[in-house]
């Protein structure tokens, strides 16, 4: 990161990119990936006009638009169909699943990180009894051993027995009101080669149990490797903790001007907040980048 990151001042302006990450030569075939929920979409699920229309016109000129998302690969396929995105890949469940539009589905998994489920969820019973699970079925939505209240995980919950969920590989279990993380619990989850991630949603705890190693970033890598994009021409847009290491990836990492402390030290300038649609400023300079415009710089 070069200088103090652009204030919430500059929104009206063109962005400003920092020196030492000004993505590749104007012309060159980019890689944009956008976070889904407080960066290209409200609370309400509203996608501005002008943000589908960008990012329509960063793929007319070549380059890679390329959803990241904690969502399930289920809850994504629809924000691709809404910004027209008919081919290409998709990063979903925090990297741990990649996907390629197209196809008589529609869609193709690329990537699945898969571990078997058993031990994390007797592991977890262990030290927190009282916990409520699911188990991500890639591209339906989760198994569980008793429903989930309405609209809290995405896609839709398949009811089974408890040692019948034990059984099932996965890329992702997802347990509420977990309570605090506890010592004994997160080194046992580590000698199982997984990693937990916690976080409160309306007055409960939440804690995502996922492969370790695996992000937005470390799928984004294997994406631009497939594509041949330039290292440097790499641009991540995000609001949340889980956008820090995808925003420390990219050439250069744009933070949402709502994000937390945290999200904007790991960026290397930001952009408007959400409700100030922050991302178009983003998707224009990509867009004037593409097409030669030289872009202000600091």
């Amino acid at each position: 990161m070069s200088g103090s990151p652009a204030g919430l001042e500059d929104v009206q302006e063109p962005l400003r990119w920092p020196d030492s990450v000004l993505p590749a030569p104007s012309g060159a075939d980019h890689l944009v990936a956008l976070d889904v929920d407080g960066t290209l979409m409200t609370e309400d699920g509203f996608i501005s006009p002008e943000a589908k229309a960008l990012v329509r016109e960063i793929r007319a000129a070549g380059s890679h638009v390329v959803l990241a998302t904690g969502r399930p690969l289920v809850a994504l396929l629809p924000v691709a169909d809404e910004l027209g995105l008919d081919d290409g890949y998709l990063v979903a469940s925090n990297g741990s699943v990649t996907a390629r539009l197209g196809g008589p589905q529609g869609y193709e998994i690329d990537d699945a990180v898969m571990f078997e489920a058993g031990p994390a969820l007797d592991l977890v019973l262990h030290h927190m009894p009282r916990t409520l699970f699911a188990v991500e079925e890639v591209g339906v939505g989760y198994w569980v051993a008793e429903p989930f209240p309405e609209r809290t995980i995405m896609g839709r919950q398949t009811v089974v027995d408890l040692r019948d969920l034990a059984e099932r590989a996965t890329t992702r279990i997802v347990a509420v009101d977990a309570g605090e993380p506890v010592g004994a619990l997160r080194a046992g989850l580590a000698e199982l080669g997984l990693s937990d991630t916690h976080f409160s949603i309306a007055d409960l705890m939440w804690m995502d149990v996922a492969p370790q190693d695996v992000s937005k970033a470390s799928a984004l890598e294997r994406v631009r490797a497939k594509l041949g994009v330039h290292e440097r021409a790499t641009v991540a847009v995000g609001d949340g903790g889980n956008d820090v290491e995808m925003l420390r990836w990219a050439s250069c990492g744009v933070a949402m001007g709502h994000a937390a402390a945290d999200v904007v030290a790991a960026a290397d300038t930001i952009t408007g907040s959400i409700l100030d649609d922050g991302v178009v400023a983003v998707l224009q300079a990509v867009l004037d980048r593409l097409e030669g415009v030289e872009l202000p710089r600091r």
